[in-house]
């Protein structure tokens, strides 16, 4: 069968995918449209799962909020570089991907990526993260969630789309909500307070503290009071409520929450990448590289 120019012009409006690969799908298919979309489906997996263990440290952070305020969900999807995560393609797969963690309450990352990516149906969200792994030609993941359901307000903040929180809070207002979101991008607090901070951080810190203070020559009942002197203010630092507020360094946080009689339950800060060891090297020597094989 004879393959048209027109057929190949309809694959790709279908598809996204290039004119050649558009025509050896309808090649393998004899023509069939149908038939051709679904090879290139399988083309496109197979593909996709090549390009699985290659480093993707670059992406976005999205929030998807509810009318009222008290559910909101946070998506980190990741992607090789920076080009693809300004695209369209990637950034309207990341906002479905938000609006099914905040619609449909996965329990787990599995979970979320064995739901269809659309609330009516269709693919599911990993074999979209496939097929969209295919077309731009990156490794791609859905890297990890967080759903807040509030008895108050869950108030949040993006700094462009790079650093991402959420504020579980009672009381207040939407507006201090935001500024204590804003508060977290910023000052990257460890919990909320002093109970909070994990016990090992805290034996860590003593200890260290008390090795310092030993070198004073003090007694031991003045080395005591010295180590939890030291600790307090390691509280102050690494604690929400401690810290001094952004906007107003005058006040700690917690003296800005008492104040409109708000509390925050829990906090949540994604930064695009975080903890993922990124492939370090020379860019220049790696174009020249290929030069020199090309």
């Amino acid at each position: 069968m004879e393959i048209t120019a027109a057929m190949v012009k309809e694959l790709r409006e279908r598809t996204g995918s290039g004119m050649m690969e558009c025509k050896k799908a309808l090649q393998e298919t004899n023509g069939d449209i149908e038939a051709a979309v679904e090879w290139m489906r399988k083309a496109g997996l197979a593909k996709a799962d090549k390009k699985a263990s290659r480093i993707a440290a670059e992406g976005l952070i999205l929030v998807e909020r509810s009318a009222d305020g008290k559910e909101a969900a946070m998506v980190e999807v990741n992607c090789e570089t920076d080009f693809v995560s300004k695209g369209d393609d990637f950034r309207n797969f990341a906002k479905a991907v938000a609006q099914r963690v905040l619609q449909s309450r996965p329990a787990d990352l599995e979970a979320l990526l064995e739901m269809p990516l659309q609330e009516e149906g269709g693919v599911s969200v990993n074999t979209a993260r496939q097929e969209l792994v295919a077309k731009l030609g990156e490794n791609m993941n859905v890297r990890r969630f967080v759903r807040y359901q509030s008895e108050g307000l869950v108030g949040f903040y993006l700094h462009g789309t790079r650093i991402g929180v959420l504020v579980d809070m009672v009381g207040g207002s939407e507006e201090l909500a935001k500024d204590v979101a804003m508060h977290v991008a910023a000052s990257r607090p460890v919990c909320v307070e002093e109970k909070d901070v994990p016990a090992d951080m805290v034996a860590k810190e003593r200890e260290i503290f008390t090795a310092q203070a030993a070198t004073s020559g003090k007694p031991a009942n003045i080395i005591e009071k010295m180590v939890e002197g030291r600790l307090k203010k390691f509280f102050a630092e690494v604690t929400l409520l401690g810290q001094p507020f952004v906007k107003d360094p005058d006040k700690s946080v917690g003296d800005l929450l008492k104040a409109a009689g708000a509390t925050v339950v829990r906090f949540e800060r994604f930064e695009v990448g975080e903890g993922i060891e990124k492939k370090s090297g020379n860019f220049a020597e790696e174009v020249m590289e290929q030069v020199r094989k090309g």
